[in-house]
């Protein structure tokens, strides 16, 4: 049975490939087989084994070049796995111990083989698609290493990366109710996808405490100024919001009270404070950055988009019943939190992310010890908030993404970085990320970013990247038991985001109604009403 089915014969071996003599003639004959896994031998993607010492070396075709009349198969290895009585393989494994030698037989292989590789083990799992180039081999993901250990779901503008994160979502949710998710949607694009599942909030309903901000965050947002005056303007307001805090109620009984501190305070008290310092015989030289700061403080205490963290109400002791809502405990049948950006001023933007994921790091850490409840981060348009020094050379958000995607897993907090442009994220990013799901990238710096970050064997796969089609993606990592090509599933239409493009072909060619949209818009404008 096996002699009717060699596709090649080993004609060269490296430590990461083999090269094959391909047999055309028994590979067209391949063609016709029922079994559509062995149908699809010899195309790109497709899995081949071949017998080393007792055991078999599983590998993927990379490549196929004529020599001298004569097609020549790059391949890539992949794992390895023990023969069974009927010669079929049987408890696979990533890496290759033991290497074939040159002259051993390469053969196809069946669907029920392809499925042990990549349709997941006794493992849990969820999944996602089909696996490439065959129709009916699933594709899983191992739930705890993908979670786990951080992943990054990367692809270029239209090529379905917000609908492949959301059925992604759907799938773990579906296999782990009880779960904890935080999404950060700059876009408010996920609220609808989750709309039975998770709790949106967005500027409406964040209530977001300003006393939460730490100093760098604080810093962040009524801080204006550069150079030598900004460290002068720090140093006053490091001074002047320490003896806020200290001046709190909910500071009594604390051994210690730092700018850092989560408790309340009065917005009243640190504007007092900033104006009995600057009246001081000492300070009269700095009159200028103390107006500054004072200035800036009572700008946003009068900016009503402000108002879902600045509002003088958010003054008590709510931190539980915050957290509570946004890491969802009790989860009450809906694990997700999904943060609505899109009405956040875009000057407070970076802040509001910093304080919200830094809230998710050091709950984690302050409650080691207790029941561990992991919780998962991801970020949209990832490359906004952790961007590259090159880009951005100071951003507290930033520290605090680059900390949890680097110490997050010790103590159960998860990252996921979800990006178009994978080349604009700080260094080491997608090196933290234990899995990376890439849709087509358009862009070849994105493409030379990713690669780099790429584990193992997936790097050979990127060469495809270019040629994905929508919903189509390459997984390498500890998510899944070998690098795979993917065709994702559909995802009902009332469960992926709002983030379909425009048809011009169908929108330019109608008309009516624009002086009462106009209207309805400008009102919403000016009430700051979504």
């Amino acid at each position: 049975m096996h002699a009717e089915q060699v596709i090649g014969e080993v004609v060269g071996v490296t430590a990461g490939g083999l090269r094959l003599r391909m047999d055309v003639a028994a590979t067209a004959a391949l063609k016709g087989n029922p079994d559509a896994v062995l149908a699809s031998a010899g195309m790109l993607g497709s899995l081949i084994k071949v017998q080393s010492s007792g055991r078999w070396v599983i590998a993927t075709l990379r490549g196929i070049t004529l020599q001298d009349s004569q097609a020549i198969g790059e391949v890539d290895l992949v794992g390895e796995a023990a023969s069974a009585a009927d010669r079929s393989i049987t408890g696979f494994s990533r890496g290759v111990g033991t290497y074939p030698r040159a002259g051993e037989w390469a053969y196809p292989m069946s669907s029920p083989e392809s499925a042990r590789v990549f349709s997941g083990d006794d493992r849990p799992h969820i999944e996602i698609g089909v696996v490439y180039p065959t129709s009916t081999v699933r594709a899983a993901l191992f739930f705890d290493t993908f979670l786990s250990k951080n992943f990054a779901i990367v692809g270029s503008t239209g090529t379905g990366k917000s609908t492949s994160t959301a059925l992604i979502l759907h799938r773990i949710i579906e296999k782990a109710p009880e779960g904890h998710i935080v999404m950060i949607d700059p876009h408010g694009e996920y609220a609808r996808a989750f709309a039975n599942t998770g709790m949106v909030f967005n500027v409406d309903n964040l209530e977001l405490p300003y006393w939460l901000l730490n100093f760098e965050e604080h810093c962040e947002v009524l801080l204006t100024s550069e150079g030598a005056a900004r460290d002068m303007d720090r140093d006053i307001l490091a001074r002047c919001l320490q003896m806020a805090r200290a001046k709190s109620v909910y500071a009594q009984g604390l051994a210690a009270v730092t700018t850092d501190t989560p408790i309340p305070y009065l917005l009243s008290v640190l504007a007092d404070t900033l104006q009995s310092e600057m009246g001081k015989m000492s300070e009269s030289q700095n009159a200028p950055n103390y107006l500054r700061i004072r200035n800036k403080l009572d700008q946003v205490m009068r900016d009503p988009r402000q108002q879902f963290m600045f509002d003088r109400r958010y003054s008590n002791d709510t931190m539980g019943e915050f957290m509570a809502r946004m890491l969802r405990l009790p989860v009450a049948g809906k694990p997700i939190s999904v943060i609505d950006l899109s009405g956040v001023p875009t000057s407070i933007v970076s802040a509001v992310v910093s304080v919200l994921s830094r809230i998710v790091f050091d709950f984690a850490v302050w409650s080691r010890g207790e029941r561990r409840r992991p919780v998962v981060l991801i970020c949209e348009e990832a490359h906004r908030y952790i961007p590259s020094r090159s880009i951005s050379r100071t951003s507290s958000v930033r520290d605090v993404l680059e900390r949890i995607a680097k110490e997050g897993r010790k103590y159960g907090v998860s990252l996921g970085l979800v990006t178009q442009r994978p080349s604009d994220l700080a260094e080491g990013a997608l090196s933290q990320c234990g899995t990376i799901v890439s849709l087509r990238l358009n862009n070849e710096r994105d493409r030379d970013f990713v690669k780099a970050a790429l584990p193992e064997g997936g790097r050979s796969l990127l060469d495809a990247i270019p040629a994905l089609r929508n919903r189509e993606c390459i997984i390498s990592g500890e998510g899944v038991a070998a690098p795979i090509r993917v065709r994702l599933d559909d995802l009902a239409a009332e469960k992926r985001p709002m983030s379909d493009d425009p048809i011009f072909s169908e929108l330019w060619v109608k008309t009516g109604d624009d002086a009462e949209m106009l209207e309805r818009v400008i009102t919403r404008w000016r009430a700051n009403v979504r």
